[in-house]
């Protein structure tokens, strides 16, 4: 092996993690998806699982082993990230790793997934939504990101919500029709039905049991369906999503910066975006929008910055051309 110092930069999600391998100048060297890889949502052993398969995939191209790694840096959601790592040090020591493992937020990797200036802006919209604002390098602003419960306002979760509650309405007659109806309905495997239950539709019956019957989560798989459907009802929650998002970033705006964009919300030209720069209005002139698909890049950037590197836009240059040969 080479005496250039490798480093593996996580990003462990709720439902897949990439790793990626590099060295201390951002040439990836390898790059391996695996399972979840957040031991809140899947459970420690299980997050671990994830993330030891997505390394063993990354570090097979170049035939390093865990031994051969000075620093890992997982990316990742939750209190978990600066709690009690022992859920994955052990695990990862047990494979001959005896580097330093140093753990970030999944939000400053999808920062710097997009951009290595040191001021600047995080949005991820996607189950979730939640805003951050960087400065030298770091956190130092926070808006939403506060679960499906209390927050998560234009998210995919929120989206879905709204779906489900404008269906019901137009079921009950207390809200207009729309052509999400039938798609929800189809997503339930629900036949519309002219029955009448106590004095209520059939089909309004059968969609609250299968609504309630399920975790509230679920609610974000029905978001697609404002997306595909041209519909009025559809176009007002989308744009009252892009309003409520920039709400959330006008909470922690400090002055013009980049915009990184992840997740599938706000990522795409429509509704949601349009209303996105309408609230804004003026201070939307000062951002540079930069949509990205993921943290890998950017929690490979901060596995080099954890190895006591400065990474800067050229690092940043190199990681995202030379990942594409793996990905």
């Amino acid at each position: 092996m080479s005496h250039e110092a490798l480093l593996l930069g996580i990003d462990a999600g709720g439902t897949s993690t990439r790793a990626v391998l590099t060295d201390s100048r951002g040439e990836c060297l390898g790059y391996g998806i695996g399972g979840r890889g957040n031991p809140i949502s899947a459970g420690p052993e299980r997050a671990a699982d994830g993330v030891l398969e997505a390394i063993g995939r990354a570090l097979q191209p170049s035939g390093a082993s865990l031994a051969d790694i000075a620093v890992v840096t997982p990316a990742m959601a939750g209190s978990r990230a600066s709690g009690d790592h022992t859920w994955l040090h052990s695990r990862l020591m047990r494979e001959g790793f005896a580097g330093r493992l140093v753990f970030e937020s999944d939000l400053l990797a999808a920062y710097f997934s997009g951009s290595a200036s040191p001021f600047g802006y995080a949005l991820v919209s996607g189950t979730g939504a939640c805003v951050v604002r960087v400065r030298d390098g770091r956190i130092d602003g926070t808006g939403d990101g506060l679960g499906w419960l209390l927050g998560d306002r234009g998210s995919g979760f929120w989206i879905g919500h709204a779906i489900a509650r404008a269906v019901v309405q137009d079921l009950d007659r207390t809200g207009p029709a729309t052509a999400l109806t039938g798609q929800v309905l189809d997503h339930y495997d629900l036949v519309p039905s002219e029955s009448v239950v106590q004095g209520r539709s059939g089909a309004l019956d059968a969609l609250i049991e299968a609504l309630y019957s399920r975790p509230p989560i679920e609610l974000a798989a029905l978001a697609p369906f404002a997306f595909d459907q041209p519909d009025p009802v559809a176009e007002g929650i989308l744009r009252d999503a892009g309003r409520h998002l920039a709400d959330t970033l006008a909470a922690v705006l400090a002055g013009p910066g980049p915009l990184v964009i992840g997740g599938s919300v706000l990522s795409r030209t429509g509704p949601v975006r349009d209303s996105f720069l309408e609230r804004l209005g003026a201070a939307a002139e000062g951002l540079d929008l930069l949509p990205v698909g993921d943290g890998a890049i950017g929690a490979a950037f901060l596995a080099v910055r954890a190895a006591g590197g400065e990474p800067d836009a050229e690092t940043l240059d190199a990681l995202t051309r030379t990942i594409s040969r793996f990905r």
